[in-house]
């Protein structure tokens, strides 16, 4: 029986400990969406949808902390080019899936869902969804511009 109680206590101890981890993170997110690891855009590299039109992973090497999340960069030249400028670069509506913001609420993203508009990374959830985006992007960017001031406050 206390052995039962034992390992009941551990398994409360290692709950507890993995949701003040994970609220911990969630604190010093900022306004960007992080992985569990405090890394925006799931570690993919921001600059490389502009420079070279993919997705690219960053190397935990490469990393800049900006705004309370870790950016990491495939090269040094995309590091540089983001500290130089980082609003140039940062994904609109804080990392999160530009669709979902354009319906009210938030969700995470897949790396490999992007676009690039008027200059603005736009990420999304899923391919599927960035299929549905691309139905009417101008409009679903209206949509998330109106959402997100209201959106924001609430993270």
């Amino acid at each position: 029986m206390v052995k039962i109680m034992r390992n009941i206590l551990f398994f409360i101890g290692v709950l507890f400990t993995v949701s003040t981890v994970q609220a911990f993170a969630a604190e010093q997110s900022g306004p960007y969406q992080s992985s569990f690891f405090g890394t925006a855009a799931e570690g993919y590299d921001v600059v490389a949808y502009f420079v070279d039109g993919k997705a690219k992973e960053g190397d935990s090497d490469l990393e800049y902390k900006w705004k309370d999340v870790s950016w990491r960069f495939a090269t040094k030249a995309n590091r540089e080019a983001f500290i130089a400028d980082p609003e140039k670069y940062a994904p609109q509506y804080g990392g999160y899936c530009a669709y979902a913001v354009s319906q009210g609420y938030t969700a995470s993203i897949d790396p490999q869902a992007w676009s690039v508009v008027d200059g603005k990374l736009y990420l999304n959830y899923s391919k599927s969804v960035q299929a549905t985006w691309k139905e009417d992007i101008p409009g679903y960017i209206s949509a998330a511009n109106d959402n997100w001031p209201t959106i924001k406050k609430s993270l």
